[in-house]
């Protein structure tokens, strides 16, 4: 194992050690809701995001479903492509940025997956318990624990505005965890890595058989 198949391997087992330690302490913890208050703008504020991205659910039962299994095919896609990453010994920015998104996103799978049948539900007044077997829901239909929350500043849009003229508006809205933020880190180093990264891909090294192809 090289140099950066050792940082892939690292990095990712690292983002989902951290992600699930803070999930299921949460989770065992505490009720739905705020957690605790750091300042007007910072909280921590547990949640559970039962579909796809900022709470959005699509299809029901059958659709939460299918979202779980597409995202499992996309992360073993994702396996694939950081190992063909390191084999092709591309720039360690490339490697780094893949790794980080797709740890982020096993770590929300990790959730859809298996903590329906681990847990027992998490409401408002109850925290939840470990009760393998006998959980809140099936395989697979686990709910994803949010607990970020940074509601920055808010504000009204002038009514000048299309659409929104007049209303109220708040920024940052959504909850996160961990994982999400390792994705979003993992795609602000492809746009910031950008060039670097494709200037590596333009100047890998050929292989033999390629050269002997050209000729």
């Amino acid at each position: 194992m090289n140099s950066k198949s050792k940082l892939a391997l690292i990095l990712i087992l690292s983002v989902i050690f951290i992600d699930q330690c803070i999930k299921i302490y949460i989770k065992l913890n505490y009720p739905l809701g705020i957690v605790k208050e750091f300042s007007d703008w910072a909280y921590l504020y547990f949640t559970e995001n039962p579909g796809m991205a900022f709470g959005i659910e699509w299809g029901g039962d059958y659709g939460k479903l299918l979202l779980t299994l597409f995202r499992i095919l996309a992360c073993g896609f994702g396996i694939w492509f950081v190992r063909d990453l390191v084999r092709k010994n591309e720039s360690t920015a490339y490697i780094v940025s893949v790794s980080l998104i797709l740890a982020g996103a096993i770590g929300n799978i990790i959730d859809s997956v298996f903590y329906g049948v681990l847990f027992t539900e998490s409401t408002e007044y109850d925290v939840a318990q470990l009760s393998i077997g006998n959980g809140y829901a099936p395989l697979f239909y686990g709910k994803v624990v949010d607990m970020f929350y940074f509601p920055l500043f808010s504000g009204t849009f002038p009514k000048w505005l299309p659409i929104w003229g007049g209303e109220e508006f708040l920024f940052f809205r959504p909850i996160f965890n961990f994982a999400d933020a390792s994705i979003t880190v993992g795609v602000f180093c492809f746009v910031l890595f950008h060039k670097q990264i494709h200037n590596s891909t333009a100047t890998s090294p050929i292989s033999p058989t390629e050269s002997n192809v050209q000729e």
